[in-house]
This record gives C-alpha cells, sequence and structure tokens, in this order.
C-alpha cells in the first residue's frame, strides 16, 4: 500500500507496465468557487481491471469521474483516456472518445417518457449507425437478459424498482460496448442484496465485456466484491492506494474506520 501523493515518480511493477493504460489522471486539480474539491490527483487505470475510488461523501469521487469524460472541466492537470488528452480536445473528438465511455450515473438517468426497449436503443441510433433495425433489436435482448430483465421490454421506468432501474441503466449502458465503464455510486439507495446483486453485475460486466472500469463507492461491500485494486480519497487528495487484503490488514485508523 502506497501514498500515490506524495509517490508522484511511476513506481509501477514491471507487469503493470506491460499492461495497458485505459486512463491516466495527473495532477488533476478541480474546484467552484473558493472550494477546492480536487487536489493534484494521480491515477491510473489498467486495462481489464475494476479499480474502486473509495472515501466519504464530499471526498471529490463523483466529481473526479465526470471531469474524466468532461462533464466538468478540470480547473488543471492532464486526463488521458484510450491514450487522448480529453482535457484539451475539442467537442467533435471528445465525442468519439465518449462513445468508447460507459456512465452508469448514481440516479440511473432514464428517460421516463421512453419505454425500456426505447432507453436502450436511444444510444445504439446514435452511435452505431451501422446496425439494421434487426440488429439493433438483438443487441438490446442481449443487453437485458445480460442484467436479467429481458421480460422488462415495454416497461416504462415508472414501473420498475430502484434495483431493475439501475439495472436497466446499465444494460443501456454496456448496450453500446464500451471499452470503459465509470460507475457512480452504484450500490446508493439500494437494499443490501439487491446492492450484491449489482456488484456481481459489475463483475459479470468485467469478465463478458473485457471492461476496464472505475466504481466510485462509499460503500465497503461493493469495494469488497469488485476491486482488484482501491484508491482511497479523502479531502480531495489521494490518501492511499493497494488491494483489498492489504486494506484488511492496514492499521491505519481512517482505513479501519471503513473496514471494521
Amino acid at each position: 500500500m502506497k501514498n500515490l501523493q506524495t509517490d508522484t515518480t511511476d513506481q509501477d511493477t514491471t507487469t503493470k507496465k506491460q499492461v495497458e493504460v485505459m486512463v491516466e489522471i495527473k495532477d488533476l486539480e478541480k474546484g467552484f468557487g473558493n472550494l477546492k474539491v480536487l487536489k493534484k490527483i494521480n491515477l491510473k487505470l489498467y486495462k481489464g481491471e475494476n479499480l474502486v475510488v473509495l472515501g466519504k461523501s464530499g471526498s471529490g469521487k463523483s466529481v473526479l469521474i465526470k471531469c474524466i469524460v468532461r462533464l466538468l472541466n478540470p480547473d488543471s492537470g492532464s486526463i488521458e483516456v484510450l491514450g487522448n488528452e480529453v482535457s484539451t480536445m475539442n467537442k467533435k473528438a471528445l465525442s468519439e472518445v465518449r462513445k468508447k465511455v460507459g456512465f452508469l450515473f448514481q440516479s440511473g438517468a432514464l428517460y421516463d417518457s421512453m419505454t425500456v426497449k426505447q432507453n436502450l436503443e436511444f444510444p445504439l441510433k446514435r452511435i452505431r449507425k451501422d446496425l439494421s433495425k434487426d440488429e439493433i433489436h438483438e443487441k438490446v435482448k442481449e443487453a437485458l437478459e445480460n442484467v436479467g430483465l429481458a421480460d422488462a421490454l415495454n416497461k416504462m421506468p415508472s414501473e420498475l424498482s430502484g434495483g431493475m432501474r439501475k439495472r436497466i441503466s446499465l444494460a443501456r449502458t454496456i448496450v453500446v460496448d464500451p471499452l470503459i465503464m465509470l460507475y457512480d455510486e452504484p450500490t446508493t439507495g439500494l437494499d443490501p442484496v439487491t446492492s450484491d446483486e449489482i456488484s456481481a453485475l459489475i463483475n459479470e460486466v468485467q469478465k463478458k465485456y473485457k471492461t476496464s472500469s472505475i466504481i466510485i463507492t462509499h460503500d465497503i461491500e461493493c469495494a469488497r466484491a469488485t476491486a482488484d485494486r482501491i484508491v482511497m480519497l479523502k479531502d480531495g487528495e489521494v490518501y492511499t492506494e493497494g488491494t483489498i487484503e492489504e486494506f484488511n490488514q492496514s492499521k491505519d485508523p481512517l482505513i479501519q474506520s471503513f473496514f471494521k
């Protein structure tokens, strides 16, 4: 386990040096007025891994992933996604990068006036214009089957439970075959059983679609279930990073407050 903020040199292991970096963030800063939310953040997401960004509410976790796809513009620093510097690229180039990144919003962000089928068709028609009507239907059907909700095709979002809405939102995200997944508090507001199901789905998506994922959470059970590696934020800074085993064994009072 190490503190990334004081260890700014590249000390990756030989194994990790051989692994493709999907997202690389250097010295990222973001504030709102006089409030500095992110302070010199440095981290990498490696190909095929689930990286959990853990921290208390208000530590800057959600702001971090919104900066990655420029839903928020960073104040300074560098953000490379799939080798592209997104912090300075134009709107057209940014749109092309975003097509390869799936974002599961905390609220789910389904279109309430559309059926489940229409919600999933919408991004396909915008991003995969090469697909025929039948091919779109098959991809929608497959995505719903992969989240266990094939029978929800013609339902409206208002007819779905919180857990079902989250599953449909995940289906809508994976239907376009993203290379990178960003999960913003995927288990917030869900009961423990449903939270476990969503965590299991995150792992299934990783295996089936070969995605590389950043999972923002303060839910320690979600972190335990999904993390290949954990980065902990504190007051807008990277406090430390390590494996789930290292966090479990740590004697650090802040880490123990999560993992006790």
